[in-house]
């Protein structure tokens, strides 16, 4: 018998907040987390601007020789996951330690610190490089690092696939869970890509806006897009079988009902143009769910703000829905927060879960000019109250990955 999935815990550090609530209130507010470089030397780049967490401070959540010890993609994985676990109300009075896993991915993960040591042995050589240098760099320490944080011994997996890799993540929980394999996942993604080889690398492939202000940088499905703003931060939302929670009597914010996943096989970054794959994806998820296309109120686009992107994404929602795009709301929240890379799934199924709580619909942000081949309604600048029962989340990755997840309002029997 497959089990119900439910979300009971969430918790987040973003561009757009240092956790959930500060960073629902940044989309309520239409807040815009993009600024000016400062994490590299700016000068050296003709991107302008990316979305950091403000005023970060390692160790106002680590001791001093911890922080030094776990890159801060991990460290941002971890006070998400705090977050998530405290927020569930999850303990070891209620719940089995060693049947709770932990799915967080990362699409680079430890690029600061592959810089850092890189450059140790160009200037000092190979006996020069920390001990520390494998394990902190590897991507899939972030699932590892809060499983050793908050001492969480079910299965634990990273999957690695670019910017779709916390909605994967998500997905591949709730299968999981549903599925019986486990009672309780912390699902998500963390990512800290914010270095000179990580700007210089998606600007040399011409992926970074180009836009000389900041309301013009990350401006989803807008026809004067010219690129994402990289992003950094991490977002993870406890997963929990139906029954689990309802015995320990835990909040429920939502619940997981539909997940699909598909591969262009087109191109190592660019979308297959006709959106077959994302299209595949969205569909897929649909049937899981058992519902009709016409039944999705809401769906966050995965919307990076690249021509392809944007165009191809907006031809995969119409096979998928078909006569129901006409009638679905879409919006990109990248707008807001810029592109979290491999953070970018689970910090938008957030933003879903909290839309479908608050019968709130977040706008496209800075939006101004129409583009013919983004002919979907995608909320443009102001938000709109509205009663949902579920939002779609989509996410694209390089390579050709697709996920898309489906929330469902959460209602007692």
């Amino acid at each position: 018998m497959e089990k119900r999935v439910v979300i009971t815990g969430m918790g987040a550090i973003t561009p757009i907040g240092k956790n959930i609530d500060e960073m629902w209130k940044s989309i309520e507010e239409g807040k815009c987390g993009i600024g000016e470089l400062t994490l590299v030397d700016k000068t050296k780049f003709k991107t302008k601007f990316d979305a950091e967490v403000k005023n970060y401070e390692p160790t106002d959540y680590f001791d001093a020789k911890q922080a030094k010890r776990i890159d801060k993609s991990s460290q941002f994985a971890i006070i998400a996951a705090r977050e998530a676990l405290k927020d569930s109300g999850v303990t070891r009075e209620n719940t089995d330690f060693n049947n709770i896993g932990t799915y967080v991915s990362s699409g680079i993960a430890g690029l600061t610190t592959i810089q850092e040591q890189c450059e140790v042995y160009a200037a000092k050589g190979n006996t020069r490089i920390s001990p520390l240098f494998i394990p902190m760099g590897i991507a899939n320490m972030p699932a590892g690092n809060v499983a050793i944080d908050l001492g969480l011994k079910g299965e634990s997996i990273s999957i690695l696939s670019a910017c779709a890799s916390s909605t994967h993540s998500i997905g591949e929980a709730y299968r999981a869970i549903k599925h019986g394999y486990e009672e309780v996942i912390l699902a998500g993604g963390s990512e800290a890509p914010i270095c000179d080889i990580g700007v210089a690398g998606f600007e040399n492939m011409k992926a970074l806006t180009h836009a000389e202000t900041v309301d013009r940088a990350s401006i989803p499905f807008d026809k004067e897009r010219s690129g994402f703003v990289m992003a950094e931060g991490a977002g993870v939302v406890v997963l929990e079988e139906l029954e689990h929670a309802l015995r320990r009597g835990a909040k429920i914010y939502g619940e997981v009902v539909g997940y699909g996943a598909s591969t262009d096989a087109y191109h190592i970054t660019s979308p297959d143009p006709e959106g077959i794959g994302g299209a595949r994806a969205m569909e897929r998820a649909i049937e899981d769910a058992g519902i009709t296309p016409d039944k999705i109120d809401y769906i966050n686009a995965h919307g990076t703000s690249t021509h392809l992107n944007d165009s191809t994404e907006t031809k995969a929602i119409k096979i998928a829905l078909g006569e129901s795009a006409k009638n679905v709301m879409v919006s990109s929240t990248k707008g807001n927060t810029g592109h979290l890379l491999g953070a970018a799934g689970v910090a938008e199924a957030i933003i879903c879960t909290k839309a479908l709580i608050n019968s709130f619909v977040p706008p496209t942000i800075n939006f101004k000019e129409k583009d013919e081949e983004c002919d979907l309604d995608i909320v443009p600048n102001e938000p709109r109250k509205v009663d949902m029962e579920y939002a779609m989340s989509n996410s694209l990755g390089f390579g050709g990955h697709n996920a898309s997840i489906i929330i469902k309002k959460y209602k007692e029997a």
